[in-house]
């Protein structure tokens, strides 16, 4: 997806933010069985408390090809007693399944024969591991622990692919976890079989001799948009393992330690076209590496991963994008050292709320796993021909996880990243200067479940430490940085419709003079703007304190809803050194809403669900900065295409970001409509689209379009395409300041913005080739095309009013020389003019990658890649669509290609 961003309190590009379990219901249904529905839910709820399966112990191996034809499957009663979830809520499964549970001393296996009285109607489609591609499905659910939080999830459908998670917080879901397991499937006449076996060492639990465990088994039936639980839930109650049944009868097992040893080599050629005089452009370079992982399982509640001179590259490149704000980029992390297990640290802050609604809330991470390993942020200071590495290397990392303790959930990372230095050539001599200094990151997560789940407590921390001996990256670089915080939740009833929860944290900054002078005037924190009261430069402090926290009150469960929260960042919190936040601090947050679900079905709706609120923003020193009035409106439409329709409407207010550090600013009433729609998921066609529309009183607007279509030929082949493209017209966009001590006004500066006419053009082409559930091709391609032109060049007249000067009216003067503008601001008066360097751009990328990657064992891999990256900046400021697509596929392009080995050792 393409981002794009626009400094906050001109043009919004606002994001209403509604996690909440929502699934489709019937149009065509029997309405005695929906009324008899009703009126046994409760009836339902009750009986599902008592369910039970019974693990058999084998007598005889399992030869796993999924054609039970095993006695514990023949001579065993299965479980058969599975309700739907979707499309009648609470009514008997329309098709038999049957499942059984068995184990040996060191695996569990689990059986199934799901029956189907259309058979030719079962749809298996191919995808890669870990894609829940549109077909049927089987899944086995277990909570080892029997914590009713947490557990595993293992899926397989009619074609053999296969998914795995694991699951937190009740209903979190981390489909980054990859466990070695093995299963099988079976065409018969009447359906489809399976057979799964799930070593005992991929599981974490404490040993016992007998054990109680919590499990689940659901089907998917997709041409008929069924899903059906053994373990129902109810659609207007948000839970999930909680409501597992009991699995018992396992016993005297013998898990074993997982030891597993990932040796890996890998080799690198880069190809782009040589830069004459260049000594670092030849047109070529040649790399290779060698490094391992190891898994260990240090009890069988507790996982160790180690990693020496890993190869932290990445196999997918980033989406192009064009940032005119003040702030980074956030992309998502890649890479599977830090994926895997990546919500044990991503939850801070969730426990218990599993209903969040943020409009224009930055919601800070304490943890962004893409700083560790990030590109060198120092530069060169010689002048000449540079070559600058692209990432730092990361000499080791490990990470601890499990459960210790009375019931603590733990998660530690430690890495230490090496000195980096860029070499510089002046064809004369050549340097080596540090551009990274020697670095340690280290995260620590621990939560706690109290009273099975009904309360939770749990903290956050995060350090980084830099050896800085060098004095340019000491004045640039935090020595120093440390975050610590605290979470729970409560929930206020048995039932768990009523929860609070909140977390509340500070972050610790320690460095030179010059660093931390440098940080107070950084977007985070602009403590030099020259009105506010409440914070000042300090160019003596070496260090940088501030806190933050949200707290809620939540109502998540039945048809109606509603939420309260409040939260604050105050203005030295800062946790970017080892986390992520997309806006400024110093902010204070209220927000209220109420929603109600229709779960029924209807003549026009399958499902729909309404909510309305509101947002009140302020910041320390009492300034208004950001409101709104918010409504949505989404479901299921008959024909079981998903809509969702969104309008905001903001009262003018005041911005502190608008002037980058200088007074505070105000900004014009403003609306935005959002419009998404997505087509039935079951069609060999299945057909995405959005449009967003945003206006302020100023004529500012802003729209966007993106149409997505993805065909699936066939049962293993998959094409999309996504076109995009965006509008805006900005009259506020940040273009430079100037030091005028005439500028009494505005305390001896002027704020200079410009009116940008930006449009966007960009398509996102995916194929997704699968020979075998352990063999596939991926084909991504971004062709992108970003143009803006600036006109109506102005400066802030007064703080807190929407009062500007444009330039070339009321005396002052602006002319177009060659590349820039020569500003007069009061023709004959006493100001100086000044120049103003034309910012207008025409960026033009592509980015493409081919990636072939084959599971050749379980847990050995074999990666082939090929990505290559074209620019072009030509023609700034002017779009031509075809001549821009000629200059870019023309444009010179990067080749690189890659070849990644790996093999496990079971140890």
């Amino acid at each position: 997806m393409i981002k794009k961003r626009i400094i906050p309190g001109i043009l919004w590009l606002l994001v209403v933010n509604l996690t909440l379990s929502l699934s489709a219901t019937p149009l065509n249904v029997n309405k005695n069985l929906t009324k008899q529905a009703e009126v046994d839910k409760e009836a339902l709820k009750k009986a599902q408390e008592k369910k039970v399966v019974r693990a058999i112990r084998l007598n005889e191996p399992i030869k796993l090809d999924g054609l039970l034809e095993e006695g514990v499957w023949k001579e065993n009663e299965p479980v058969s007693d599975f309700l739907q979830q979707d499309p009648l809520d609470g009514a008997p499964a329309t098709e038999l399944t049957e499942a059984w549970v068995a184990y040996d001393d060191s695996n569990l296996y689990v059986a199934a024969y799901c029956h189907d009285s259309d058979p030719q109607g079962i749809k298996g489609l191919l995808g890669r591991r870990d894609s829940f591609v549109d077909s049927d499905w089987f899944f086995f659910c277990v909570d080892p622990y029997f914590d009713r939080r947490s557990g595993y999830l293992f899926g397989i459908n009619p074609a053999g692919s296969i998914v795995d998670e694991a699951l937190s917080n009740d209903i979190g879901e981390d489909t980054t976890w990859d466990g070695i397991w093995e299963a099988k499937v079976a065409r018969v006449a009447d359906g489809w079989t399976i057979e799964m076996q799930i070593p005992f060492n991929q599981l974490r639990f404490p040993k016992k001799d007998k054990y109680l465990w919590g499990v689940n088994f659901q089907r998917t039936i997709k041409r008929k948009q069924e899903k059906v639980a053994f373990a129902w839930v109810p659609k207007e109650d948000i839970a999930y393992v909680s409501r597992f049944a009991r699995l018992e009868g396992i016993e005297k097992i013998k898990p074993g330690r997982r030891v597993e040893l990932y040796p890996y080599s890998v080799g690198q050629a880069q190809f782009r076209p040589a830069e004459p005089g260049n000594p670092f452009e030849t047109g070529h370079k040649y790399a290779g590496d060698v490094g391992f992982d190891l898994k260990a399982g240090l009890k069988s509640n507790l996982n160790l991963d180690l990693t020496v001179n890993p190869d932290f590259g990445q196999v997918e490149v980033d989406p192009a994008v064009i940032n005119l704000s003040a702030y980074e980029t956030y992309y998502q992390e890649k890479r599977p050292f830090f994926i895997e297990g990546a919500s044990m640290f991503n939850s801070f802050g969730q426990g218990g709320v599993y209903l969040n609604v943020n409009v224009n809330w930055p919601n800070p991470r304490l943890f962004y796993s893409r700083r560790i390993g990030r590109e060198p942020q120092g530069y060169p200071l010689h002048e000449g021909y540079v070559d600058f590495p692209d990432r730092t290397t990361i000499l080791g990392a490990f990470k601890l996880t499990g459960r210790v303790g009375s019931g603590w959930n733990l998660g530690f990372i430690s890495a230490v990243t090496g000195r980096e230095f860029a070499t510089v050539d002046d064809l004369s001599t050549r340097y080596k200067e540090e551009v990274e200094p020697l670095s340690y990151y280290g995260v620590l997560r621990a939560q706690k479940d109290i009273n099975d789940g009904q309360q939770g407590i749990g903290l956050m921390a995060t350090g980084v430490m830099r050896d800085l001996d060098n004095e340019p990256l000491a004045a640039i670089l935090n020595k120093n940085a440390f975050s610590l915080a605290a979470d729970g939740w409560s929930f206020l009833d048995k039932k768990r419709t009523w929860v609070v929860g909140g977390w509340l944290g500070g972050t610790f900054i320690q460095g030179s003079q010059e660093d931390i002078y440098r940080l107070q005037q950084n977007p985070l924190h602009y403590f030099q703007r020259p009105d506010a009261t409440h914070v000042s430069l300090n160019p003596e402090a070496t260090n940088l304190n501030g806190w933050a926290g949200q707290f809620k009150l939540v109502k998540q469960q039945g048809n109606s809803l509603f939420l309260v929260s409040a939260g604050a960042l105050s203005p030295g919190f800062d946790p970017n050194d080892a986390g992520f936040q997309s806006m400024g601090s110093d902010l204070i947050d209220l927000n209220g809403f109420y929603g109600y679900q229709w779960l029924k079905p209807g003549k026009v709706f399958r499902q729909s669900m309404l909510f309305a609120g509101f947002t009140q923003q302020y910041d320390f020193g009492g300034n208004k900065l950001f409101g709104c009035l918010f409504a949505d409106f989404n479901g299921v439409l008959a024909n079981w295409w998903q809509f969702e329709y969104t309008f905001l409407f903001m009262p003018a207010t005041l911005t502190n970001q608008l002037t980058r550090g200088g007074p505070l600013a105000r900004t014009p009433t403003g609306f935005l409509h959002q419009l998404v729609l997505t087509s039935d998921s079951r069609q060999p066609v299945v057909v995405n689209g959005y449009f967003s529309y945003q206006r302020t009183r100023d004529n500012s607007n802003y729209w966007s379009a993106s149409f997505s279509v993805r065909w699936k030929p066939r049962s293993n082949l998959s094409l999309s395409i996504g076109p995009m493209v965006n509008y805006s017209l900005d009259e506020l966009q940040w273009v430079t300041r100037v030091a005028d001590p005439l500028m009494t006004e505005t305390y001896g500066t002027r704020y200079i913005f410009g009116r940008i006419d930006q449009k966007t053009i960009a398509t996102e082409f995916r194929l997704n080739w699968i020979f075998t559930p352990k063999l596939s091709l991926q084909v991504y391609l971004q062709p992108f095309i970003a143009v803006g032109k600036y006109d109506r060049f102005k400066q802030l007249n007064r703080p807190r009013a929407y009062d500007y000067l444009v330039y070339g009216k009321d005396g002052s003067t602006i002319v177009d020389e060659d590349g820039r503008y020569v500003v007069d601001p009061d023709g004959d008066g006493p100001a100086s003019s000044f120049e103003i360097f034309k910012p207008d751009f025409n960026y033009k990328s592509m980015r493409g990658t081919m990636v072939l990657r084959w599971e050749y064992r379980p847990g050995s891999l074999l990666y082939v890649v090929w990505t290559q990256n074209r620019a072009d900046f030509s023609n700034p400021g002017n779009l031509s669509l075809w001549r821009d697509l000629g200059d870019l596929f023309t444009a010179p392009g990067d080749n690189i290609f890659l070849i990644k080995f790996s093999y496990r050792f079971n140890l």
